[in-house]
């Protein structure tokens, strides 16, 4: 059998770290909840943003190919040889 004593202190010390740990995850979703709405403030700027990129990127792709419509396709490139 073993000596209660030793598991009493093996289960103390791991009581200990998980007290720890759990100390750790409160303060850090008390930052998260801090931080959430800054966040949530940039993605909505982001996604604005990128929806404007797109925008004028497809007007561009437009643009190029109005602009070569009009000209024979190009032959593809020679292929390299594949390693094997």
């Amino acid at each position: 059998m073993k000596d209660i004593h030793e598991v009493l202190r093996r289960k103390q010390a791991k009581f200990a770290q998980l007290s720890k740990q759990i100390e750790a995850l409160q303060q850090a979703a008390e930052k998260l909840r801090e931080v959430a709405p800054l966040l949530a403030e940039n993605e909505d700027e982001e996604s604005s943003v990128l929806a404007e990129v797109e925008d004028r990127g497809n007007s561009m792709a437009a643009g190029v190919g109005s602009a070569s419509s009009g000209a024979p396709a190009a032959k593809p490139a020679a292929r390299a040889p594949r390693w094997p």
